[in-house]
């Protein structure tokens, strides 16, 4: 019921939005600076935005840099599955470099989160994203999608990038790539990573518990698929496929600073209207990433929130994946970086560390930990102090590693 009431919502407000984005345009033509017409002009575009989308907005990564040639970069498909496909951006002419695999966090929004990770990681590096697909296009007949489903499709990417890869999992994902690092180093598998960059993930959420940590104990996971979990309503291709909708998660994320993103569309009426439009776009790029939403399959969702921030399986030693335990201690050959931001409120510092600890197998000089000061969640993995401070570590261990 409660994902039929958003679609029935969102499918009246639809021709609102609509008219609203064509006045706006339509007035555009006609404003001048300090007019009536462009403050309707900018709110109608203020209203028009104010929507949350379902489709996985574009990596718009057309070159890169290295060194002080520029290189076309193009998207490749290398391995399409079901609820995700194992994405290179390819730079032609541009060899040698290290494979990267970029794990981005299947919690709510799209890969494309990580679009800067990515930019970055290019300069140095062959990369390739797991690019999640949106549970709600994903048809029954492809059956659940749960952890253990998660760690097999970690495995197959790895699998197919082939020996040397290097691992980079940002937030949710580290759990999940720390046993499926562990389960390929236990078979001797000849594709287990040369290197494992853990960033701001909760290995161990009994350290340091934040408010998020606190939210997913204070109820038995009983409640959560009772009041959290809904079915997909026509006419989307996963009709009663039982889903963790993206609007639950990003409504959860706006109220924990709602009067900062009321703020920021307050700004963006005040730029458009003075004509900033510089500042303006700085905000429309940001919303259109962060109100695209991308719902999880539930199986996953219930069995993360248990076994990850409930009971924390694989800290104690406890995770299964599929009858059988994961053991970290298998891992030897992988070089480990963890790295963590001081003032993260969502995976707070000593979550991700823990990692060290459950690698025994691996000597101490191939472990690495960072702590990145005046930084919160997002700030591990984008802006100022990712690119200049965080990234040359990370660099530093895989290219290490390939040594």
């Amino acid at each position: 019921m409660l994902y039929q009431a958003y679609q029935t919502q969102s499918d009246l407000m639809s021709p609102l939005r609509l008219l609203a984005q064509h006045s706006g345009a339509a007035l555009w033509l006609r404003q001048t600076e300090g007019s009536v017409l462009r403050k309707m002009a900018a709110a109608s575009e203020v209203f028009s935005r104010m929507r949350l989308t379902h489709t996985r907005p574009p990596y718009s990564i057309d070159a890169v840099t290295v060194g002080e040639e520029t290189f076309a970069v193009t998207e490749q498909k290398v391995l399409a599955l079901p609820f995700g496909t194992l994405l290179r951006f390819h730079k032609a002419g541009a060899g040698g470099q290290p494979p990267v695999l970029l794990v981005a966090p299947l919690s709510g929004h799209f890969a494309t989160l990580l679009r800067e990770t990515v930019r970055t990681l290019l300069q140095d590096h062959d990369v390739y994203i797991t690019d999640w697909h949106n549970a709600r296009d994903v048809s029954l007949r492809h059956g659940a999608f749960g952890l253990d489903d998660y760690i097999d499709y970690m495995m197959q990417f790895m699998a197919a990038i082939g020996p040397g890869v290097n691992v980079v999992a940002v937030c949710q994902p580290c759990v999940a790539a720390l046993a499926a690092t562990a389960l390929m180093a236990e078979d001797g598998h000849p594709a287990t990573p040369r290197s494992l960059t853990l960033m701001a993930g909760p290995v161990d959420c009994r350290v340091n518990p934040t408010g998020v940590n606190a939210l997913a104990v204070s109820k038995p996971i009983d409640w959560f698929e009772k009041n959290l979990i809904s079915h997909v309503p026509l006419p989307h291709a996963g009709f009663m496929r039982r889903v963790y909708p993206g609007f639950v998660q990003l409504s959860a994320f706006l109220s924990m600073n709602l009067e900062r993103h009321k703020q920021q569309f307050r700004h963006l009426y005040q730029h458009l209207v003075q004509g900033e439009e510089e500042q303006a776009n700085v905000i429309r790029v940001f919303y259109d990433e962060y109100l695209a939403v991308n719902d999880l399959p539930a199986e996953f969702y219930l069995e993360t929130v248990q076994k990850v921030f409930q009971t924390y399986d694989l800290a104690r030693g406890e995770l299964m994946y599929r009858g059988r335990r994961v053991n970290c201690a298998a891992i030897r050959r992988t070089a480990l970086l963890t790295v963590e931001g001081e003032r993260d409120d969502i995976c707070s510092v000593g979550q991700t560390v823990a990692a060290q600890d459950l690698c025994t197998g691996v000597r101490p000089y191939m472990k690495t930990h960072h702590i990145q000061v005046g930084v919160g969640h997002y700030g591990v993995f984008s802006g100022r102090k990712w690119n200049q401070q965080i990234y040359p570590r990370v660099r530093e261990v895989i290219h290490a590693a390939m040594g």
